[in-house]
């Protein structure tokens, strides 16, 4: 057992690694099932429908005595038609302005249908150029909706949970929110659930995808099921181009049609993205939980060790929330360069992090509780703390500004 101990000392897998290792590891069983799954629903189907082609494909030539060569080399001049976008019934011009318009959307939106690609060199190169940008303003277009969607639903939550406390005296009925407010019955430093935040996407998301299906259906004329599965290929940005919205040459009320499609694509993926982010601290937490069940518990100085160096924010599903600000006594902790996250593994201390980037994004990071609040929170922002500690993009967001992911809770 002491060996085992001390070979776990020794090997260089912390707490990050474990997690980004075992992620990878259920990813690819993840991977590994839905191709079993898909392969089994799908397979038969595709060998039935390439058994009907051939047959068809003889019957044509043996009737309209038609070589089987020159009949095939008809149908790839066809299939390279249809990829350049004509097809046999009148379609909407690809690339007038508004065309133009719905392709670089699906550009910069990742959604990709594939319906309509650049066919001269010049355009590639352009793409290249243009998406790239358009890729990186997009991300930051998301992640900034994700930051005020997560501030109105605070907003929200916050003024119910202050009702709820009223009804049951906990607060008195004259409260207000302040910066002088203090004590049992204040909520300084209060964050929503990560699970009720993921339940009202969870429903806006169907609801915004109910009323699309709706619309796709009536003006489209595709069943519902396949409105819905349209839905969450585009919202999602998969975008596999097997249905696509708003080709037809004309539609009753165009202008209007093509307004709503536009919206509802914008709220649609801007949604999913968000509730995809929440979905993922959800599974970072199962990660959590996971690791702490394989931690090392032969001895009590490996034990101790482990707790000392876990992350802060490693909290597992079935932790209970707390609803006061406690965290400043739990972050003083790591205020120094040689705990916390200096023994965590990293190479790099804090004060060399300060001095090679002193500009700090924890003001930024920071706002979208004092809009929850009311309120800059009584928490110090240590100074010397590197902007980058506490994660950039949208896992930082959902880190700091929900309960169940917070630091020390």
């Amino acid at each position: 057992a002491v060996g085992s101990c001390r070979r776990r000392r020794l090997a260089p897998l912390n707490e990050d690694n474990g997690r980004f290792l075992l992620l990878a590891a259920l990813i690819a069983a993840y991977l590994s099932a839905g191709a079993t799954v898909f392969s089994a629903l799908e397979s038969p189907s595709e060998a039935a429908a390439q058994l009907r082609w051939n047959r068809t494909l003889h019957n044509f030539s043996r009737i309209f005595n038609i070589s089987l060569p020159e009949l095939r080399a008809f149908l790839r001049s066809y299939e390279a038609a249809m990829a350049a976008g004509i097809r046999v019934d009148a379609l909407r011009p690809r690339w007038d302005f508004p065309g133009a318009f719905y392709f670089v959307g699906t550009v910069v939106s990742t959604i990709g249908f594939g319906m309509t690609t650049p066919a001269t060199v010049a355009g590639k190169v352009f793409l290249i150029v243009y998406g790239l940008f358009g890729c990186a303003g997009t991300i930051l277009f998301f992640n900034l909706f994700l930051e005020r969607i997560i501030s109105l639903l605070a907003f929200i939550m916050k003024a119910c949970y202050e009702r709820q406390l009223r009804r049951s005296g906990l607060l008195p009925p004259n409260f207000r929110r302040g910066p002088a407010v203090s004590g049992v019955g204040s909520l300084v430093g209060w964050k929503p659930s990560v699970y009720h935040v993921m339940l009202i996407l969870g429903i806006f998301a169907i609801t915004l995808s109910c009323c699309a299906s709706a619309m796709y259906t009536a003006v489209e004329g595709w069943n519902y099921i396949d409105s819905l599965y349209y839905c969450f290929v585009t919202f999602s940005t998969i975008g596999f181009g097997d249905l696509v919205s708003s080709q037809n040459a004309a539609y009753q009320h165009q202008g209007l049609y093509r307004f709503g499609n536009f919206i509802f694509i914008l709220m649609g993926v801007c949604c999913i993205y968000s509730l995809f982010n929440v979905i993922s601290i959800v599974i970072k937490q199962i990660l959590n939980w996971v690791l702490k069940k394989f931690e090392c518990r032969c001895c009590p100085k490996c034990h101790k060790s482990s707790t000392r160096l876990s992350r802060r924010n490693a909290i597992t599903p079935g932790a209970r929330l707390r609803r006061h600000n406690v965290a400043v006594d739990a972050d003083g902790q790591y205020d120094s360069d040689t705990e916390g996250r200096r023994l965590s593994g990293e190479m790099i201390s804090m004060r060399e992090l300060t001095a090679s980037n002193k500009v700090s994004l924890a003001i930024l990071q920071k706002q979208l509780s004092e809009t929850a609040n009311g309120y800059p929170r009584n928490v110090c922002i240590n100074t010397r703390q590197n902007g980058f500690s506490a994660g950039v993009g949208a896992l930082a967001i959902m880190n700091n500004r929900l309960a169940e992911t917070s630091d020390s809770r």
